[in-house]
């Protein structure tokens, strides 16, 4: 998303960012209700979804704030056509916090709309919430109204949405964060099937809500699996050890040999100490073969700024560095800085596979030796 976005600016110490398809729901607006209406009522529309994102940008701000109450940062804010995500560097493990942090952002909803109402004369009577009559409606009613809708669409039980969080986070005084997490993803996933549905009839909008919703419950219950794992495994055992590398001297044609006389897709370019200097990966190959030839040097075609990490660091934050970083690996180095392992994100699912079917086998063993016990 962010390869998308621009920047506009840092508001209360948080970097907030705007999706470039957001201009084009903008325009989209425009031009359906300046086509019916006329050139004001198309400035009037682009007005009032900006005004609508203002709202939604108060409401990830909901968010930032509490989360920040509890010590935890927020790495940026962006805002799409489908709403804002604020990208929370982390969910806290204390339920009544994670609770409060997903409540905070449909709470600024209610106060907002609140606010349009008590002093600003916002009124929901007559005919005025039927949608085919919402563009009769005043600005202000209009606007309060959108927030009412805000926060009764957030509260839905769609895990990753509020809430979802919510759920999760009230399930977690009972479960343990794993099971919570994966009863609230699988809760999320059949309402986005539904939400899905519903827009079949006439809302496409709802369809792309649906896709994100499914999509992001299930990255959030592995993201939590992941680290429930890693927790409670050490650095060897996810890291590769046995893998090829190439030197500084090397070109394209060198790498490319290496691709086809081994399994792997990442070779990390290492110089003549054993320090880690880059990456190149398979896609980095046959661009540069297509584009400059085989002799070209990896050093000019490598990924650089590759992150590292001691081999006596937690697995935890290997993976968290891997996740953050956006690169293809992280190199295990020892106490000389040099290169003793590779970790990727193929390898880390590999390792999440094996640690489930250990899991499994261990709770039917359990299972088994109880029934045992009590026949």
């Amino acid at each position: 998303m962010m390869a998308w976005s621009i920047s506009l600016g840092r508001i209360a110490g948080t970097e907030v960012r705007i999706h470039l398809t957001f201009f084009l729901l903008l325009i989209w607006f425009g031009l359906v209700a300046g086509a019916k209406d006329g050139t004001a009522a198309g400035f009037a529309a682009v007005g009032f979804i900006v005004a609508v994102f203002a709202c939604v940008l108060a409401h990830e701000y909901g968010h930032v704030l509490m989360a920040r109450r509890f010590g935890i940062g927020t790495r940026d804010i962006i805002l799409l056509p489908i709403g804002g995500v604020a990208s929370i560097e982390r969910m806290p493990d204390n339920p009544t916090q994670e609770l409060l942090i997903a409540l905070a952002g449909p709470a600024v909803n209610v106060v907002i709309a609140f606010v349009l109402i008590v002093f600003f004369g916002a009124s929901f009577g007559g005919g005025q919430a039927d949608p085919a009559t919402i563009q009769n409606v005043d600005f202000v009613s209009r606007l309060a109204m959108i927030n009412v809708v805000l926060v009764v669409f957030n509260l839905l039980p769609a895990f990753p949405m509020d809430g979802g969080r919510a759920l999760k986070a009230i399930l977690s005084y009972w479960l343990d964060k794993v099971t919570a997490t994966r009863i609230a993803a699988r809760i999320g996933q059949a309402a986005a099937f539904g939400l899905g549905f519903l827009g079949l009839f006439g809302n496409p909008l709802l369809i792309f809500v649906a896709l994100f919703v499914f999509l992001a419950a299930g990255q959030e219950a592995y993201a939590v699996e992941l680290g429930d794992a890693t927790g409670r495994a050490t650095m060897k055992d996810a890291t590769i050890t046995s893998f090829a590398h190439l030197d500084t001297n090397s070109s394209v044609a060198n790498a490319v040999t290496q691709l086809l006389g081994t399994s792997q897709r990442e070779f990390p370019v290492t110089d003549g100490a054993g320090r880690l200097r880059g990456v190149l990966t398979r896609d980095g190959m046959i661009r540069a073969l297509a584009s400059t030839g085989p002799d070209t040097p990896v050093l000019d075609v490598m990924e650089r700024d590759v992150p590292v990490i001691s081999h006596r660091a937690p697995l935890s934050e290997a993976a968290e560095l891997l996740h953050g970083s956006g690169k293809p690996l992280v190199g295990v180095v020892d106490e000389n800085q040099r290169v003793i392992g590779i970790i990727t994100l193929e390898n880390l699912a590999e390792f999440m596979l094996v640690d489930q079917a250990n899991q499994g086998w261990r709770r039917n063993t359990g299972a088994a030796r109880t029934g045992n016990g009590s026949s």
